[in-house]
């Protein structure tokens, strides 16, 4: 049995590869049949029958995209793209629960050469709504931070509303449209123009493919200042009633206030002055407390840099009654002068010092201090008051004037008594 296996082994072997090469050449000759897949868009048509009844779709799932299988001959298939199929759905036939058929045919090739052509899916889904539309407020943001020394005083587009359109339940969702613009260390104002973006209730984006806008871009503008911290001054007028006095100190809540303008204009303002004629103190017997609008006094282009500032603040003018207070003054500290020609004036027995009364208010009586105040007796003046021409020698009661800082007054005339004499 053996040698009849082995007998002409090599006639044996080359049998074999001849049928081999014949069977390839039969398969050439043949053109048999095969399979190829192809991935193409379906195209909606008549998708204008439903702008016409005031409709929108969207097609669901990626339905619209289909796999292709098409079985022909193999020479067919190597002829074959992906853009010789044509997958359509009919929109005029859309069914009641919102599906189109997809059909397929081929272009480019005899239809009879395929065998068949099929599809991994038979229908498109859609989503049809009515079309809605509204307006909606238009929204500015910045992103980031000015410059240190900077403010954004004020953003601006040139429109403030648009219109949005599309499936009523996602434009029912748009609350508002925005616009952002990135100041980030910005040292002036900035103009662009900025994308349109819309968002819900809740500051979510919305997107949908089928939400229109009637404008995509705006022209927005950002003004950038810089800004200054200056002190509040106030003034005042009048005098208060009788008995009292203005201490001179003027309070105000705030006393500063940050300042927005140019670089230019923040250069010459050093305060926020109040004029006097803004508060009369006339007849006031206790501090006067005025409510003061500092927008009536920002200078030409200044503005406040905080835009939720009122612009009020409270003034005070501190009044308070008038006290007294009697001063032993030392006679050391009171000079005579004016003494006729070949006189002099000493001390009458039993003078020893020199009283003074004096008011004004407490906080500054408080600091007067006795030994560094100084008196005159003017004797040519009391002569003079006096209707007297000549003096002649004895003893005389005369007036002590003295020199106080404003707001000191003398209440009563203080008199000494002197002894004039011959001089020696």
């Amino acid at each position: 049995m053996k040698e009849k296996l082995t007998h002409n082994l090599g006639l044996k072997i080359l049998s074999v590869v001849l049928a081999a090469l014949l069977w390839l050449m039969v398969v050439q000759i043949g053109d048999p049949q095969d399979v190829d897949y192809f991935d193409v868009p379906v195209n909606l048509v008549n998708t204008e029958l439903l702008e016409k009844q005031n409709k929108v779709f969207e097609v669901l799932d990626d339905s619209d995209d289909v796999r292709v299988t098409i079985r022909a001959p193999r020479s067919v298939l190597r002829q074959l793209r992906a853009s010789d199929i044509v997958a359509e759905a009919d929109v005029s036939k859309l069914t009641d629960i919102n599906t189109v058929a997809i059909t397929y045919r081929i272009t480019n090739v005899s239809e009879d050469s395929i065998k068949s052509v099929s599809g991994d899916r038979e229908v498109v889904r859609l989503n049809v709504e009515n079309r809605s539309s509204k307006y909606v407020n238009l929204l500015c943001e910045t992103s980031g931070e000015v410059a240190e020394g900077y403010i954004v005083a004020g953003v601006s587009t040139d429109q403030n509303r648009i219109e949005v359109s599309g499936p009523e339940s996602v434009v029912d969702q748009v609350k508002n449209a925005r616009v952002t613009m990135g100041v980030t260390d910005a040292t002036g104002n900035l103009t662009a123009n900025l994308e349109i973006k819309l968002y819900d209730t809740d500051g979510n984006l919305v997107e949908n493919s089928n939400l229109k806008k009637n404008v995509n871009y705006v022209r927005t503008t950002v003004e950038v200042l810089a800004t200054k911290e200056v002190p509040i001054a106030v003034s005042y007028m009048g005098v208060p009633a009788e008995g009292y006095l203005a201490t001179g100190e003027v309070s105000c809540d705030p006393d500063t206030v940050l300042i927005a303008g140019s670089k230019t204009d923040l250069s010459s303002v050093n305060r926020i002055e109040i004029p006097e004629d803004a508060i009369n103190i006339t007849g006031e017997s206790s501090d006067m407390i005025s409510m003061i609008n500092l927008k009536d006094y920002l200078p030409e282009n200044i503005r406040f840099a905080d835009s939720t500032f009122s612009g009020r603040v409270t003034a005070t003018v501190h009044i308070e009654p008038l006290a007294e207070r009697t001063l032993i003054i030392p006679l050391e500290n009171i000079q005579i002068v004016n003494l006729p020609d070949g006189m002099e004036a000493v001390w009458a027995f039993g003078v020893t010092e020199c009283e003074v009364k004096v008011s004004g208010l407490g906080a500054r009586l408080d600091e007067l201090r006795p030994e560094s105040i100084t008196g005159v007796i003017d004797m040519q003046a009391w002569m003079k008051a006096a209707g007297r021409e000549s003096l002649r020698l004895g003893t005389y009661t005369v007036p002590v004037t003295f020199s106080f800082e404003e707001g000191i007054t003398v209440v009563q005339q203080s008199t000494l008594n002197i002894a004039v004499q011959n001089a020696e």
